[in-house]
């Protein structure tokens, strides 16, 4: 309602990553979100997220992400650019992108330690005008101002397995 923030996730989401901290120009990632795990922590709102009004989920059930253009901005601080698609609408989008470092952790598969696994973390944050997705529900409120802004802001927690090791 214009006064705060809603902050909401998507319970399934699959991917993969090419990195290479040494040779960045070789790095990319393809993203697929379920649109039909959207959860905000209230029903009624998750159902009308899910509709037409919005991402009408029967219709498009994935967003999808597909970045290859990385700008290194200082060591651990990136870009990397590709294209968002929402509502079968896309768009370019760039990313903020903070590498968090890499690390060896126990990798278990069904209850059996399988051995160490490399690890990466890294946190990405973009900015979107709804507008430009097709999504343009709104209504307004008592005093004129509307129950849904029009920028949605975007942050993206990565921790990334090695097929490798």
């Amino acid at each position: 309602m214009m006064v705060t923030s809603i902050r909401g996730h998507f319970k399934d989401v699959r991917g993969s990553l090419v990195f290479d901290p040494d040779d960045l120009t070789k790095s990319s990632t393809d993203v697929t979100i379920d649109t039909r795990s959207l959860w905000t922590g209230e029903t009624a709102r998750d159902a009308h997220l899910r509709s037409p009004d919005f991402l009408d989920v029967e219709r498009f059930p994935e967003i999808t992400f597909r970045g290859d253009r990385v700008t290194v901005l200082s060591e651990n601080e990136y870009e990397l650019g590709g294209e968002l698609t929402i509502k079968g609408v896309t768009r370019p989008t760039m990313l903020q992108v903070r590498y968090l470092g890499k690390w060896r952790t126990p990798w278990v598969e069904d209850g059996v330690n399988k051995g160490l696994r490399t690890r990466a973390g890294f946190v990405a944050t973009t900015e979107i005008n709804r507008h430009d997705f097709g999504i343009t529900w709104s209504a307004t409120i008592e005093n004129g101002g509307l129950v849904v802004g029009n920028t949605v802001t975007i942050t993206i927690d990565v921790e990334a397995v090695s097929d490798g090791d």
